[in-house]
């Protein structure tokens, strides 16, 4: 008579027909799997998990040893996944985000949204839009926390494990939701008083060229801030020139209340500056008008709480 073998979810059966009990890896072994072999970096991994490189690795030691596989190759430079790595990586990975999306959806239906909200944003962003109103935001949703990196590089915020990017402009993946957040950014041209001990302010944008102007850079190797004007109703380029380059605006700012030279920066940036004095706007008559700052981050079909929050709050707290 034939025999039908039935292998039920939670066992498994050897050789000699005896049942044994799959390998008890936990649901903690699994996220920190899934986080290193998505960063490929455990150092990454322990950044996105709150916890230490090492802590990392050894947890990842302990679930290859419940699976008695090897899931990692890792050498002192780089780490990859192995095929074992990778076939579970496939399997494990659309899983976790399943539970990950059912948690946040019921964190829909709470009146209090809770839970980290990851924002990646360049310091100029931070500076201007949120930072001033952050100590409201917390104290009108005490259950939130929020934790925020600061840089100028356009990456790949969900694989970084980011929820919310801030950038200029709205040029966003396919795959993202970009919502603006305050007004357009107006430059102008700014420079300390003492700049000016030994020197002739400029009276035209071609006086510029006579100046030590202080450029930008959008990021480490990336192109140039350009320095466009508004004159009478015409646009006009310069190509300045200066012994000083940044890529962050704080230090363009910084550089110009040192009397290092001329900059063109966020007006908005530079209030305080102005207002004390250490900066004064040159050239008035003429300024340059930018791009405005957006919100973005994934296209999702139920938005999580916390991040609607955060979305909702910093939009009306910059209102234009």
């Amino acid at each position: 008579m034939n025999k039908k073998l039935t292998i039920k979810d939670a066992m498994q059966t050897d050789r000699a027909g005896v049942a044994a009990v799959s390998p008890p890896v936990h649901l903690p072994g699994l996220l920190t799997f899934e986080a290193a072999a998505r960063h490929l970096n455990f150092a990454r991994a322990a950044a996105e998990l709150g916890v230490t490189p090492t802590a990392v690795s050894r947890t990842i030691k302990t679930v290859e040893a419940q699976l008695n596989v090897r899931l990692f190759n890792r050498t002192t430079r780089s780490v990859s996944l192995t095929e074992a790595g990778a076939s579970l990586h496939s399997t494990v990975a659309p899983a976790l985000a399943l539970i990950r999306n059912s948690l946040s959806e019921a964190l829909l239906a709470t009146d209090q949204p809770s839970g980290t909200v990851r924002v990646n944003s360049s310091y100029v962003a931070y500076r201007m839009l949120i930072e001033p109103h952050l100590e409201a935001f917390l104290e009108s949703f005490p259950l939130i926390h929020v934790e925020i990196s600061l840089d100028n590089l356009l990456g790949d915020i969900v694989s970084a494990g980011f929820d919310i990017g801030i950038r200029m402009g709205k040029k966003v993946q396919n795959d993202m939701v970009a919502v603006q957040l305050g007004k357009v950014q107006k430059r102008i041209l700014v420079a300390a008083p003492n700049y000016f001990q030994h020197r002739r302010e400029p009276r035209s944008i071609d006086d510029l060229l006579k100046h030590d102007c202080i450029r930008q850079r959008y990021s480490v190797g990336g192109r140039w801030f350009e320095w466009r004007f508004d004159a009478n109703g015409q646009m006009v380029q310069i190509d300045v020139q200066g012994r000083l380059l940044f890529d962050e605006m704080r230090s363009v700012v910084d550089a110009a209340v040192q009397g290092l030279g001329i900059g063109f920066v966020f007006e908005e940036f530079a209030k305080h500056e102005l207002a004390s004095g250490q900066l004064r706007q040159i050239l008035k008559q003429h300024s340059g008008m930018d791009d405005a700052f957006h919100l973005y981050y994934p296209h999702r079909k139920h938005m999580p709480g916390k991040l609607r929050a955060f979305v909702d709050f910093m939009r009306a707290a910059n209102k234009a």
